[in-house]
C-alpha cells in the first residue's frame, strides 16, 4: 500500500476492529500498539500518527467499537479474556454459528474430566495426589487428556519429597471459557484453597456469607465440590453458546 492510495485515514477504532478480526487469538493492547508502531515505521507520513497511540487511547477505541457493535446489532461483541481482547459472535447467535460450522453435535467434557478440571481450576497449583484425594480415584488418564486439550498444564515441581508435579490451568482455559482471570470463576473466593499454617492440614476457605447460627447444618466439603463443578459446567455451556466451538 502506498501513501498516495490513502484517501481517508481510518479511525483508531477501525484499526482496532480490523486487528481483532484478523487475529486468530485474543490480542493484548500491547500487541495492538506494536502493530501500529510497526506500521508507522514502515509507512511514513500519515501513518506515523498511529505509532503514537497510547494504551488509554486504544482502550477508548475498544469501548467505542463495542458501543457501535451494540447499536448496530451486528451479532458481534468485543470480549476481554485472559487480559486480551477478541471479536466473538453474540451468544444469541451461537446456534446459527454452530449450524453453519456443522457443530450441533457438540462433544462435551466427560463428568470425570469436568470434576478434575474444576478441582485444578479452583485449587491450583495442586498435586495429582490432591486431586485423587478429592475424587477418590486415579486421575492419570484424565489429566493426560486435559493436558492434550491444552486446558491443564504442568506449572512447576513441588518441594515435597520426590518433587512431584504441580498442575494448573492454561491461557487457553481462560480464552475458551471467556474469563479474564481465575478470580472470575463463580465462587472462586469461597472455593479456592487457602495457604495452611505450618504444621496444620490443608483446608479450604470457609463460606463467610453462608455462615448460619450454631446448630444449623453447615455445607459439607463434598457439597462445595459439587457446587464448583456445577458452576464450571454452567460456564462451559455459556462459552459454547458464545463461541460455537467444541469443548
Amino acid at each position: 500500500m502506498s501513501e498516495s492510495t490513502v484517501d481517508v485515514l481510518p479511525e483508531l477504532k477501525q484499526i482496532v476492529g480490523a486487528l481483532l478480526f484478523a487475529a486468530r487469538e485474543p490480542l493484548s493492547i500491547k500487541r495492538m500498539r506494536k502493530a501500529m508502531i510497526e506500521t508507522g515505521n514502515g509507512f511514513s507520513g500519515p501513518y506515523e500518527q498511529y505509532a503514537k497511540a497510547t494504551d488509554r487511547q486504544i482502550e477508548g477505541a475498544l469501548e467505542e467499537l463495542q458501543e457501535d457493535l451494540e447499536k448496530a446489532k451486528l451479532g458481534l461483541d468485543v470480549a476481554k479474556v485472559a487480559d486480551a481482547y477478541r471479536l466473538q459472535n453474540d451468544a444469541a447467535c451461537g446456534p446459527f454459528v454452530r449450524a453453519l460450522l456443522e457443530k450441533n453435535q457438540t462433544m462435551r467434557l466427560s463428568k470425570p474430566a469436568l470434576e478434575t478440571l474444576a478441582i485444578v481450576a479452583y485449587r491450583q497449583p495442586c498435586l495429582r495426589s490432591e486431586i485423587e484425594e478429592v475424587r477418590g480415584v486415579s486421575v492419570d488418564a484424565v489429566l493426560r487428556k486435559l493436558i492434550d486439550m491444552q486446558l491443564v498444564r504442568v506449572v512447576r515441581r513441588s518441594e515435597l519429597p520426590g518433587r512431584p508435579w504441580l498442575f494448573g490451568t492454561t491461557q487457553k482455559f481462560l480464552e475458551h471459557f471467556g474469563i479474564n482471570t481465575i478470580d472470575d470463576l463463580p465462587g472462586s473466593g469461597e472455593l479456592k484453597r487457602t495457604i495452611p499454617e505450618e504444621g496444620k492440614k490443608q483446608t479450604t476457605e470457609p463460606f463467610p456469607e453462608m455462615e448460619k447460627d450454631l446448630g444449623e447444618e453447615q455445607p459439607s466439603a463434598e457439597a462445595a465440590e459439587d457446587e464448583s463443578v456445577a458452576a464450571l459446567d454452567e460456564k462451559i455451556k455459556t462459552a459454547e453458546e458464545t463461541v460455537g466451538e467444541e469443548v
